[in-house]
């Protein structure tokens, strides 16, 4: 195995761990793993540890059921609901691991994005008021961004946005 691949964990979800999944249906553990890693290293065992207690003790077992629920549906609001409701995930992680897995459907909901888009930055659990806020933040991260961009390259123009603009701030 090429260990490189892993030195850029966006890559490597995007173009190895997002297609697989859409072809087969099925994602790996140490894969959704690296999604944690990706969205918030910080809580990656948290997350990791709060699923194997919801499958009775095995993350494989936890991303196994993960996988085939979400391939078994088509429905964009019941996937955010499998990983909130079902899962116990917050919007930040549940969306994370949709953006890989459809990124042409999902983006990341992340802080310093909802900053760029002066929208309240929310952790609540999933209702049918959270999907139509989440619908209104996607909304917008395509309008913020410069036309033509994917829903994906739109949210990295954003947070990149976000990330300049605080790093020229400190750097003063």
């Amino acid at each position: 195995m090429d260990y490189r691949k892993f030195s850029d964990l966006g890559r490597y979800l995007f173009e190895e761990v997002g297609p697989r999944f859409r072809s087969s249906g099925v994602i790996e553990p140490v894969d959704l793993f690296m999604i944690f890693i990706w969205k918030a290293n910080r809580a990656k065992t948290k997350t990791r540890d709060k699923l194997k207690k919801l499958a009775s003790g095995s993350f494989a077992i936890a991303t196994g059921r993960i996988a085939a629920a979400l391939s078994a549906t088509e429905d964009r609001k019941e996937r955010l609901g499998i990983l909130m409701r079902d899962w116990e995930l917050r919007l930040p992680m549940a969306s994370a691991i949709l953006t890989v897995l459809y990124p042409d459907e999902f983006t990341v909901y992340d802080w310093r994005v909802c900053k760029m888009l002066s929208f309240p930055y929310k952790n609540s659990r999933f209702s049918a008021r959270r999907w139509s806020e989440y619908e209104s933040y996607k909304n917008a991260v395509l309008k913020s961004a410069p036309l033509g961009l994917s829903l994906r390259d739109s949210d990295r123009f954003l947070w990149g946005k976000s990330l300049w603009e605080d790093a020229q701030r400190d750097a003063q």
